[in-house]
């Protein structure tokens, strides 16, 4: 290969900058390919969701430019975060905050197949997804496209979502499996100032056993690209963080794949950071640190760039050479050398039953009953109900970002053969018992300001009504559009929720929102609290059939959700922080003021745990501990029950977490029923990163929580690693 063709394989251009007027323009596309030789492009065209043919016709025509000026293909990347989100005759799954809450691997496998077939049957290979940034702070705006705060639960769910895109092959990714780019490398989700793109400061053991093992067990589960993280850790920006990019992903994994920039990240290191000087010393910084695609969406003459920094001896020949390699042995591993376009006519099952089947699957899974006084639901049949809140007749609330377009507003246009809440709780009570009323609305404009325009009619509607259903939370943003200063629910929602239950009715809460939002004094007027996040199309009719009681809750929070403002907390906190431990007392069942903790979850039914035992209560590092648990349905329903165990570490020399969790499992019991679960942790899952930076499972006592069950076990010997990671 020429110097100009290696450089221009380090690029990747946004699909605008070939299309005029909203059509493909050849003449563009023959300079980005045959001048500056650009070997990748990636984004929705014109901005929007279009049917899978559309979107192969063009790719086929990019290929043909790239196969005669190259012969190299081309490889097109798509942002799909919940299913299809650009493909617009695709299906969309719920966000994967919810697919986290169902503590589910199968659904998060399920959605993973869903859309490796669908958006191969577009001709694109590639998906930016899955998104692995812990979601520790609910002030993020990209809390919701996490799998949660945990990082074993995000790393299991991840995991079995990269298996699902590229299928039992990374070597060679067959036609109805996909690339994937496990994003966003890595703490993205830890912004000090909670804003977007802000720079996280974090504790070296934190990052090492925390934020990082979600990438590292994607990696090892075959991961061929990883997007880098926007922002900084530690005061050093991830794009030109050599140890990081090059160290610790690398070297020590001896990982083959390919690293790509997140959306223009290479100017930030000199038009925001200001670690570098200009264009040309930010893109030797960033490639000599690791990065080996520019995602530089609209500047072709960055491969010009390259080529010089190249030439000028500031970017190694040899830097230039492996990153080459490692774009070209993706390809390869797509099989786009052998089949660059391939027929797309079979692709049968594209936004068919199959896939809406399993997308409503995990919404009944992952609604979460946060509060259910006095047994008021299920709500009977011919229950009188009123409708209201801005969330109650809209596909966008119900979708969130990335749906169909970048911020999700066009959503109710496209998903118009989808039920709405007020539409789904008609279908499945009737429209003789439901009555609608608007009582506030969102701002056509700004994502967070909501008006007022019917609180008066909402409360006249409610003297018809024998339960109210308020539907509220947020519109659909995405990244910096969704920074917020306040995470109290908005005034105006809060003011309807007053008004409505001054009524004397019985108030249920549907919370449809992508973080959790601070309920301040309306939690207690609610006679039931429903969070159902972010379902997707398939959330309103799973609402109603949990609502009517023909399903059951089985939804817990992977999150913390917190009661206060400035008391913002994850499970897994130290001991110490907790106002109970004080005065040296461990108290492992504490909870820190918190509105739900973290795997919270209501059911229909009663689950009842006892005989916890172990196989062994002496272990060292090299054991793996098997716990089984009896769980029994106690209640008249059917139900399905997530089994969560948790470790606590009580004396380390590290302060230890109050607990962590370490394995799950779901169950489906009929009334009455009892199985015995059984669960299995490998010793060195139980250890951490000390003070040193060093792994280490000390000597001493744990103890193991499943339920309201507990037992202890003791390591009787200690044990470092001297790798940086324990395999």
């Amino acid at each position: 290969m020429t110097l100009e063709e290696k450089a221009g394989q380090l690029l990747q251009l946004n699909i605008t900058t070939i299309f005029t007027d909203g059509q493909l323009d050849t003449a563009k596309l023959a300079e980005m390919v045959g001048v500056y030789k650009v070997g990748s492009f990636l984004n929705a065209i014109n901005d929007q969701a279009q049917p899978h043919t559309v979107v192969a016709d063009v790719i086929r025509k990019i290929q043909e430019v790239s196969l005669r000026e190259l012969h190299i293909p081309c490889i097109y990347g798509l942002d799909e975060i919940h299913g299809s989100t650009y493909v617009s005759d695709g299906v969309l799954f719920p966000q994967e905050i919810n697919l986290a809450a169902t503590f589910n691997r199968e659904h998060a496998a399920a959605m993973g197949r869903a859309i490796a077939y669908e958006t191969r049957s577009a001709l694109v290979p590639w998906v930016f997804s899955p998104v692995m940034d812990l979601g520790r702070d609910p002030r993020w705006p990209r809390m919701w496209e996490s799998w949660g705060e945990d990082s074993y639960l995000q790393e299991q769910m991840a995991v079995a979502e990269v298996l699902a895109m590229q299928g039992p092959d990374p070597n060679h990714i067959d036609g109805e499996h996909v690339g994937v780019s496990i994003k966003h490398y890595m703490a993205y989700g830890a912004p000090w100032s909670g804003k977007d793109r802000t720079p996280a400061y974090l504790s070296p053991s934190d990052l090492r056993e925390k934020y990082f093992r979600p990438f590292k067990s994607c990696i090892q589960a075959g991961a061929l690209n990883m997007m880098i993280n926007s922002a900084s850790i530690n005061g050093v920006p991830m794009h030109a963080n050599k140890t990081l990019l090059t160290g610790w992903v690398k070297e020590e994994l001896n990982w083959d794949g390919m690293m790509v920039t997140d959306w223009a990240d290479i100017d930030n290191l000199y038009t925001r950071e200001h670690v570098a000087t200009d264009k040309k010393d930010a893109l030797a910084m960033g490639i000599n640190a690791g990065i080996d695609m520019v995602m530089d969406p609209y500047d072709p003459e960055t491969a010009v760039q390259i080529r010089e920094l190249v030439q000028e001896g500031r970017i190694p020949m040899a830097r230039l050479d492996d990153a080459v390699r490692r774009i070209l042995r993706m390809k390869v591993r797509l099989g786009l050398f052998n089949q660059p376009v391939w027929d797309n006519s079979g692709y049968a099952k594209t936004g068919g039953e199959e896939f809406r089947a399993q997308a409503l699957a995990a919404a009944l899974e992952s609604e979460v009953l946060l509060k259910n006084e006095g047994g008021i639901l299920p709500l009977r049949k011919g229950t009188r109900i009123l409708v209201t809140g801005p969330n109650a007749h809209s596909m966008r609330t119900l979708n969130g970002g990335w749906s169909y377009t970048w911020q999700g507003v066009r959503a109710d246009d496209f998903a118009k053969e989808y039920n709405t809440i007020l539409e789904a709780v008609r279908n499945r009570f009737g429209e003789d018992c439901v009555t609608y009323a608007t009582g506030v609305v969102y701002d056509d404009v700004e994502w967070e300001k909501d008006h007022a325009v019917g609180i008066d009619r909402a409360v006249a509607a409610a003297a018809g009504a024998d339960v109210i259903l308020a539907c509220i939370g947020e519109n659909s943003y995405c990244e910096t559009p969704g920074n917020t200063n306040d995470l109290n629910l908005s005034e105006n929602q809060r003011q309807l929720v007053r008004a409505l239950a001054a009524t004397g009715k019985p108030v249920i809460l549907v919370l449809n929102e992508g973080r959790p939002r601070i309920l301040g004094d309306i939690e207690p007027l609610a006679k039931a609290v429903v969070d159902i996040m972010l379902p997707g199309n398939h959330g309103a009719d799973a609402l109603a059939m949990l609502l009517s009681g023909d399903a059951n809750f089985s939804g817990k929070l992977p999150f913390t959700y917190p009661r206060h403002i400035n008391a913002l907390h994850n499970y897994d906190y130290k001991v110490s922080e907790n106002v109970a431990t004080m005065g040296g007392l461990y108290n492992y069942d504490a909870v820190m003021d918190v509105q739900w903790p973290f795997g919270h979850g209501l059911s229909y039914t009663e689950f009842a745990y006892s005989g916890l035992k172990v196989s062994q209560e002496s272990f060292q590092a090299g054991d793996t501990l098997s716990f089984e648990v009896t769980v029994t349905n106690k209640g008249q329903v059917a139900g399905q029950e997530s089994v969560l165990l948790y470790s606590s570490d009580l004396v380390a020399s590290l302060i230890p977490d109050v607990k962590r969790l370490r394995q799950f499992t779901k169950v489906s019991l009929a009334p009455g029923e009892s199985t015995v679960v059984r669960l299995e942790v490998p010793a060195k899952e139980l250890a951490f990163v000390g003070a040193d930076g060093k792994w280490r499972l000390e000597a001493g006592d744990f103890r193991i929580a499943v339920g309201s069950e507990s037992l202890m076990i003791r390591c009787t010997q200690t044990k470092v690693w001297d790798s940086p990671n324990i395999d």
